[in-house]
């Protein structure tokens, strides 16, 4: 498989750290609530992360009012990029993608906590999909061979296992099209609306997002393939945390009011969102085994 990135080049390079807090900038007392004087929050790539940042304003300061400890927000380069953050320490939350958890899981010890709710409290979910121009001749999987696919970025639920298990269940080997890493979601998507792609992945977070800023007009592709549902992104604690830290971080994400976190829910597809839902770790059992059928290590990520 080629792993060509044929993303744009201002989607790119890990970002500096951003303190999004309502608390004091001041150093904060160490307490079990507030390690080192601060929380830090790593946040995986999943949408450009000039709109992340402000999403995840109010989070970070709801939390932060909560826990009485300033909280700094950072979004990491890649997914891999986040458990290593994770597993060397530098991460007290990380929330993570479903695949992406499972690495974290397995490599960093990272606990989930709580996941994204609808308006009705239930768990949300979201799918990935292959789309293709209206008018193109692709009208399955098995039309793929000899095409070219873009994918998101490598490690990604819906952006990279799911899209190559799904070829692998159709018998298509992946010498048999070329596909691409665009270098994210977005970037995927706009390969396809930009014709130089055959196919994409695009999932249903991204293409909620796109059809409301009018940058994608679903009535002119159509879609080959479609996922089951994947259980949205967990927010989890460092295994290493103090259990005092865990319990006071679970119940401050629980107690979030929806309307602190409804911004960063929308661009995971959840509208109107409710408040957090507790998750362990069954609930991403599907993805744990996806890795093992696979035999996806944290190489792949």
């Amino acid at each position: 498989m080629k792993r060509v990135h044929i993303a744009l080049a201002s989607a790119a390079v890990i970002l500096a750290p951003v303190v999004l807090s309502g608390c004091s900038t001041s150093a904060q007392a160490e307490s079990a609530t507030c390690p080192n004087g601060q929380i830090t929050f790593g946040i995986e790539p999943f949408e450009d992360p000039k709109k992340l940042e402000p999403a995840y304003k109010a989070v970070a300061e709801s939390l932060s009012t909560s826990l009485d400890c300033p909280v700094e927000v950072q979004v990491l380069e890649d997914y891999s990029a986040e458990v290593l953050a994770m597993q060397n320490g530098k991460l007290d939350i990380g929330q993570f993608g479903p695949l992406g958890y499972v690495f974290a899981s397995e490599r960093a010890g990272a606990e989930p906590l709580a996941s994204f709710g609808t308006a009705e409290g239930e768990l949300s979910s979201y799918t990935g999909g292959i789309w293709v121009p209206k008018d193109s001749d692709i009208q399955s999987l098995e039309d793929l061979r000899g095409k070219d696919l873009a994918l998101g970025s490598v490690g990604s639920t819906s952006g990279d296992a799911l899209p190559r298990y799904a070829l692998a269940q159709a018998g298509i080997k992946e010498s048999e099209l070329n596909l691409n890493y665009a270098g994210g979601h977005p970037e995927a998507l706009l390969a396809l609306t930009n014709k130089t792609v055959d196919a994409a992945q695009i999932n249903s977070q991204t293409m909620g997002t796109a059809i409301k800023e009018g940058t994608f007009k679903q009535e002119d592709f159509r879609q080959i393939w479609k996922s089951e549902p994947i259980p949205n992104d967990p927010i989890t604690v460092a295994a290493s945390a103090d259990p005092e830290f865990k319990k006071a971080v679970k119940d401050a994400l629980l107690n979030l009011p929806a309307d602190d976190i409804a911004e960063v829910a929308g661009y995971l597809g959840v509208e109107p969102a409710g408040q957090l839902i507790e998750v362990d770790k069954s609930t991403y059992q599907p993805l744990f085994d996806l890795a093992k059928t696979m035999n996806l290590t944290e190489e792949d990520v």
